[in-house]
């Protein structure tokens, strides 16, 4: 049958159809929080503090080495407090940059207090919804986490990131285009392997607060 204006369709013959090359898959963000420190343990808010890890957070920070070995990565990113810091180096994840964005929260006047200690003084008080004195908003923090994922995105490979709690709870909802309040319905452990992808061209969650096994199998 003829086309419109007279003209054949042209049909290439069988066994040479063409189609277009795919697109690369988008790279994930694969990210480390921290092995385990004294404050950790305490449930002490710890931001600006640059607490050391203890020697079983040492120790949880080779493991990730050991669950993430033979991947290959575009780029690792660190925080630049030593407790992420340190547990990229023993998870053997180098050479990677320091990425100041990737701080953890500046909680201020609370810096160093428990939930349940500030509780005595603002009860209900929720980090989330009431932020802290003489520290970081939570937009402030979104803006800074903002800027880690339009970073992850521009490499065409996935990136890993060593950083801590919050911070990467307000990446994970930034991530999937979530307010960062978002982020408070998000759990994660020390030294956890979390995984944020893609399912097409949509952003999501892979796999997280992940504490055994290769999260990336």
């Amino acid at each position: 049958m003829g086309a419109a204006g007279g003209a054949l369709l042209a049909v290439p013959p069988s066994g040479t159809e063409t189609c277009p090359p795919a697109a690369p898959a988008p790279g994930r963000l694969v990210a480390v929080r921290h092995g385990a420190t004294a404050w950790s343990r305490s449930l002490r808010h710890t931001g600006r503090s640059d607490i050391p890890l203890e020697p079983d957070g040492r120790e949880q920070a080779r493991e990730v080495g050991r669950r993430l070995a033979g991947h290959p990565f575009a780029l690792v990113l660190t925080s630049p407090l030593a407790r992420a810091r340190e547990s990229c180096a023993l998870a053997g994840a180098g050479p990677a940059e320091v990425c100041d964005d990737l701080r953890e929260w500046d909680y201020g006047a609370y810096e160093g207090r428990t939930t349940a200690d500030i509780r005595s003084e603002a009860p209900d008080w929720s980090l989330w919804r009431d932020g802290v004195p003489d520290g970081e908003t939570l937009e402030e923090v979104g803006r800074r986490a903002d800027r880690v994922v339009a970073r992850v995105r521009q490499p065409p490979g996935d990136v890993l990131v060593f950083a801590h709690a919050h911070i990467l709870r307000v990446i994970a909802a930034r991530w999937l285009g979530s307010p960062p309040d978002a982020g408070a319905q998000w759990v994660l452990d020390p030294a956890t392997i979390s995984v944020l992808g893609w399912e097409r061209e949509t952003p999501v969650v892979q796999r997280w607060n992940v504490t055994t096994g290769d999260p990336l199998a």
